[in-house]
């Protein structure tokens, strides 16, 4: 009777743990939701200013008609165009970033609705075990209760370190995906420093592009990385530092139409996206570390719980 009330009240505190996980993890969206929408807010105002100032250069009046006698007017037109596809890029990837925020949040807010009972659930069970505790003299039931409770604590942390190991892997897979792609870039941009015309720089423009998506979807799955990460080092024993890790491709974006035309830059993307990598590699190290560690843990309260039963 005792094996199957606690492996019910196992269960339930399992439940309970996702519902206090998932409450952190939604607070922590609703903080990158207020910033993005604030990023949103200035982008739109700074996309308005930069659609102005390309008006002005494009009317004719005696002030571009003297620029444009000094030949100076074509090139400023030309820096404020690219500066206002810049602002144009750098709204969209933001709006894209602030819908998927939306849809995670909403997902997370249906899992805790489904769960919204659990509490009440799991105060009727305790009462039932408080009962069933005192009714008991068997001191070998009570250490296998103890037993029990250790195992479900234990599978439950080795559950959400390998949600968290999962999650890591795949940023680790996009992040690599981002370095090959802007390794064939930097490719076709040593071709172009030889010369090498408008096939080879539609060819490097695809790999960039590609390099892009991929960066893009790193940062979506750091974010869930990260939120796995709020739950887990509150209890596992590493210091895992991911400040700063959601903000690594803003650079990316932000430098993408106006200066990844030119190769030196291509390899600074790449530099920062291995250092990344490494970050990523460096705390999935430590949380494999953990697993095993915990793993070695659970089996050790089996075999104890197990000697136990065969000896009564």
């Amino acid at each position: 009777m005792f094996s199957e009330i606690n492996a019910k009240i196992v269960e339930v505190q399992g439940e309970l743990r996702k519902a206090t996980k998932y409450r952190v993890q939604l607070a922590d969206y609703e903080q990158e939701l207020e910033t993005i929408e604030m990023t949103i807010s200035q982008l739109h105002r700074q996309l308005e200013s930069e659609k102005k100032d390309v008006t002005r250069l494009e009317r004719v009046t005696l002030t571009n008609l003297l620029a444009t006698l000094a030949g100076t007017k074509n090139e400023k037109l030309s820096k404020e165009k690219q500066e206002l596809v810049v602002a144009q890029h750098k709204l969209a990837e933001a709006e894209k970033t602030k819908r998927e925020i939306d849809d995670e949040m909403l997902v997370i807010r249906n899992k805790l609705f489904e769960l919204k009972s659990t509490d009440n659930e799991y105060q009727q069970l305790l009462l039932q075990k408080e009962e069933m505790i005192k009714e008991s003299s068997s001191s070998e039931s009570l250490k296998i209760l103890e037993l029990s409770e250790q195992e479900g604590a234990v599978n439950t942390h080795l559950k959400e370190l390998k949600e968290a190991i999962d999650a890591g892997n795949l940023v680790k897979s996009a992040l690599k995906e981002a370095i090959d792609s802007l390794g064939k870039a930097g490719g076709w941009g040593t071709v172009d420093l030889l010369g090498g015309g408008f096939i080879s720089d539609m060819i490097k423009h695809q790999h960039i592009d590609d390099a892009e998506r991929n960066v893009h979807r790193a940062q979506t799955r750091m974010r869930q990385f990260q939120k796995e990460l709020l739950d887990v080092q509150q209890q596992a024993d590493v210091e895992i530092n991911i400040s700063g890790m959601l903000k690594f491709a803003d650079f990316f974006f932000d430098g993408l139409i106006a200066d990844f035309l030119v190769k030196d830059k291509i390899n600074k993307a790449t530099h920062e996206i291995e250092y990344q990598y490494k970050q990523v590699n460096d705390i999935l190290a430590k949380l494999n570390k953990q697993y095993m560690e915990h793993k070695n843990h659970l089996e050790t309260v089996q075999k104890e719980k197990q000697e136990i039963i065969q000896s009564l």
